[in-house]
């Protein structure tokens, strides 16, 4: 059994079509749970949550890997899986996670991110960083991507969750979880990921301001620098 966690802010025009994947897969419905932590959309975020979550919840903790944390709190399962409310999961999705889980040696599973937007630059930049992905985790680095991810809830809750960074908690977390159990990378483990920020703010842009988010939040660092969280899209 699989408890799936989605954290939204203002997500009217992808949410429904996240969920609608969560609902088309190989893996039987009534072997996965779904729940939307929301927070505190002012648009129709939650009404249309309702119509396919199982759960839908306004998030207490802060950032989004606060939102997962609070997501894991109500979860009825002892597997999590987690995605983006702009993603789509590809139908195998939460059946290759179950057969995954089956080797009891693995505590956490990350996969490969595919363009949502799917155009030459897209294709070419998220080319780029899955094979970096794959090439770091022969030399047990763990780059997971919370937007397609699973863990042990045991394992997670034990080494406190996430941390709340406004950017790279999901980088972070493994340099926790390892020390609890083995760490797999899945390249078959698919899903569509949405460009819209690197199309909307520029590459360059997007990364040197998602390197700063990191260092602010690691080193407490004292620096004016654009949010990476709860920021309105024009898509």
């Amino acid at each position: 059994m699989i408890s799936v966690i989605i954290p939204t802010y203002n997500e009217e025009k992808n949410v429904e079509n996240c969920l609608k994947s969560l609902l088309n897969q190989t893996l039987p419905r009534k072997e996965y749970e779904i729940i939307v932590v929301d927070g505190q959309s002012k648009d129709k975020t939650v009404k249309i949550a309702k119509k396919y979550a199982d759960k839908v919840i306004q998030q207490k903790s802060k950032g989004v890997g606060g939102a997962r944390n609070d997501g894991v709190k109500l979860a009825k399962y002892d597997l999590i899986a987690t995605t983006d409310a702009d993603c789509l999961v590809h139908k195998d999705w939460l059946e290759r996670i179950k057969e995954n889980f089956k080797n009891n040696k693995f505590i956490c599973f990350y996969g490969k991110q595919e363009p949502l937007e799917n155009t030459f630059k897209n294709r070419l930049y998220l080319k780029f960083l899955n094979t970096g992905i794959q090439i770091v985790y022969y030399f047990q680095v763990y780059l997971t991507v919370g937007a397609n991810m699973a863990f042990r809830k045991k394992q997670f809750l034990s080494v406190g969750g996430y941390k709340n960074y406004n950017a790279g908690d999901d980088f972070e977390l493994p340099l926790r979880l390892k020390k609890k159990g083995k760490l797999k990378y899945d390249s078959k483990m698919k899903v569509l990921f949405s460009m819209r920020r690197y199309e909307e703010c520029g590459l360059v842009k997007t990364l040197i301001n998602w390197l700063i988010n990191v260092l602010k939040s690691k080193y407490n660092l004292n620096i004016s620098v654009d949010g990476y969280t709860r920021k309105n899209y024009k898509k």
